[in-house]
């Protein structure tokens, strides 16, 4: 009997630490930061500002060859479309492009992943879709960092949310991935977004905007591990803290504020799709590398980007949404 009992003893020892020995270790915001490569990117963006898109000009057809690449993703991914949108797409008259002589309809692109214990809060993760087209000789335009580059890491920061999903591991707050259209000629999208949102603009947690990341502004060729925010305190102080927490404990950028000076001539906070938040009252962060010789030319192609920097900045926004989205408080506002 002593002898049974110490087999089946022995027996149940072995099977425990087998079993321990099998379990896997909770992945963390890390690992799936990590997910953020190099080598997708500029997979992606080889294509998203290749010829065929043809500068993505708002309302044409190089436009519309852009957004269904980015819906398809989406699709692919199994990341559902934004409540409230046609098949992921926010249709956007012509008629609303009032500045513009036959002005087409457009579209910006919304995803979204439910929060699993706060999902009525949102965090909007935002880039513009559209660049400037071609010119009259047929130069494509083809916008490999404007915005290519945050266009493809919303990408892959919306697949590294969706795999944490899949894993259970999902946000407490909701993402919406937003895609918008018309930046170039006016801020339009992000404009139609605000004035028609999908989620309640008083849900709306903060914004995180990412135009151009993906090169080395010449004044940084010898400290390129940067990246210039602005905005980040205008509304919320708390926003820049955790942003620069997350910072210092994964990622360690030069975080530069240059252009938060109220006397830059250049009124970069005016200038990208994160304004249309942040007049109203929304929190925002804008992410920048800055302009460079190639900004707004036929030379702004993906053989120029600097994928190891543009993977590490986009991992930084990534984490930073992580951890506003699953903080126990909502991030408050400046009094």
């Amino acid at each position: 009997m002593k002898l049974l009992l110490l087999v089946l003893f022995s027996n149940f020892i072995i099977s425990c630490n087998s079993t321990q020995n099998t379990t896997k270790p909770k992945k963390t915001n890390v690992d799936y930061a990590n997910t953020i490569t190099a080598q997708e990117l500029k997979k992606h963006l080889y294509i998203y500002a290749g010829d065929e898109m043809e500068g993505r000009m708002t309302g044409t057809k190089g436009q519309q060859m852009a957004a269904d690449y980015i819906r398809n993703f989406y699709k692919a991914e199994g990341i559902l479309p934004a409540p409230g949108t046609t098949n992921y797409y926010q249709e956007i008259p012509g008629s609303f492009f009032d500045r513009r002589k036959n002005a087409q309809p457009s579209e910006n692109v919304a995803a979204y992943i439910k929060g699993s214990e706060k999902p009525d809060e949102v965090i909007v993760i935002s880039a513009h879709l559209d660049h400037v087209g071609m010119d009259e000789d047929g130069n494509v335009f083809n916008g490999a960092d404007d915005d290519g580059s945050g266009t493809v890491s919303i990408l892959e920061i919306a697949q590294a949310f969706q795999q944490a999903v899949k894993e259970g591991n999902g946000p407490k707050r909701s993402i919406l991935f937003l895609n918008v259209t018309g930046e170039e000629i006016g801020l339009y999208g992000s404009r139609y977004y605000t004035e028609n949102p999908l989620f309640p603009l008083e849900n709306t947690v903060c914004n995180l905007n990412i135009d151009m990341i993906g090169r080395i502004d010449p004044e940084k060729k010898d400290t390129p591990n940067y990246l210039y925010l602005i905005g980040s305190n205008k509304l919320s102080q708390e926003l820049q803290d955790v942003s620069t927490e997350v910072n210092n404990t994964y990622t360690n950028l030069e975080l530069d504020y240059k252009f938060d000076d109220p006397n830059d001539p250049n009124r970069f906070y005016y200038r990208s799709d994160h304004y249309n938040f942040a007049k109203n009252n929304i929190p925002i962060i804008f992410y920048f590398n800055g302009v460079h010789a190639d900004y707004h030319k036929i030379t702004d192609t993906p053989d120029k980007i600097e994928y190891d920097l543009m993977a590490k900045r986009a991992q930084l926004i990534f984490l930073t949404a992580w951890e506003i989205s699953n903080r126990d408080q909502r991030i408050s506002l400046n009094k």
